[in-house]
């Protein structure tokens, strides 16, 4: 039975799409069967991987909304064993038109539960926000991978997605977990990076990956290509970080 994990964080721009792309990319390179869920709906993960949004008649939004079947809408990428199912322009209006929709929390859940047994891992790239499409995601969820940018504000906003991770668990996914934490976009030149990553270590303690993300221009040029890192320049410092973070999740599953 596949592991459902989701990359959360309210704040946008902190790595949470690059980590959720380059992280599955290197689990298929290291063997595993993964399945990328794009759920935001600025579709990044989508167009990381080389789709066009505007192009895609079939997405996410067709079983969120139409109850359409997830594996009817997954598409293979140029990553051996790695599938996407993917975001398109109709994802927009998901947030409202969930709304509607009866059992709106669990649809996800319903929808991922038919094909968690085709892969080892299910990788969900949510919205930086805190709405109905992540709580869907959370509530499909074993557990939640949360990408901190060590810089001042990262502990801020932390203190509210804990809230309402903790409110999905009491409510609506007692089994919710926190996977783990991966520090991002790096600067070891700055002093106050390494006082944040403290303070993040402190926090979250064991739960923190040790494996941290580099500030990388490399890394920021991969998904205008439409490919993961470890196509676009696999021997950038860039790469060998997520791959290497890539092995140490996989050495802490059980």
């Amino acid at each position: 039975m596949g592991k459902i994990i989701s990359f959360s964080n309210k704040k946008g721009g902190v790595g949470k799409t690059t980590t959720a792309i380059n992280m599955a990319a290197y689990c298929a390179d290291l063997g595993k069967k993964v399945l990328l869920v794009d759920i935001d709906s600025q579709g990044n993960a989508t167009t990381g991987l080389g789709f066009s949004k505007s192009a895609l008649k079939k997405s996410v939004y067709n079983v969120l909304i139409e109850d359409d079947n997830a594996a009817s809408n997954i598409l293979p990428t140029q990553v051996k064993l790695l599938d996407i199912l993917p975001a398109n322009v109709d994802l927009t209006g998901a947030e409202v038109d969930l709304v509607y929709k009866k059992n709106r929390e669990h649809i996800l859940k319903t929808a991922l539960d038919k094909i968690r047994g085709d892969y080892d891992y299910i990788f969900i790239d949510c919205p930086p926000s805190l709405g109905l499409l992540t709580i869907n995601a959370w509530v499909a969820s074993d557990s939640v991978i949360i990408p901190l940018q060590s810089e001042y504000y990262a502990l801020e906003g932390v203190s509210q997605l804990m809230n309402t991770i903790a409110m999905v668990r009491q409510h609506l996914n007692p089994n919710l977990q926190i996977e783990g934490v991966v520090i991002t976009m790096y600067d070891g030149r700055a002093l106050i990076a390494k006082q944040i990553t403290a303070e993040i270590k402190k926090f979250f303690k064991n739960k923190l990956y040790e494996i941290i993300i580099p500030r990388n221009v490399r890394l920021a040029e991969a998904p205008s290509h439409g490919v993961p890192i470890m196509i676009h320049d696999p021997k950038c410092v860039g790469a060998r970080a997520y791959k290497a973070l890539a092995e140490e999740f996989l050495s802490r599953q059980v």
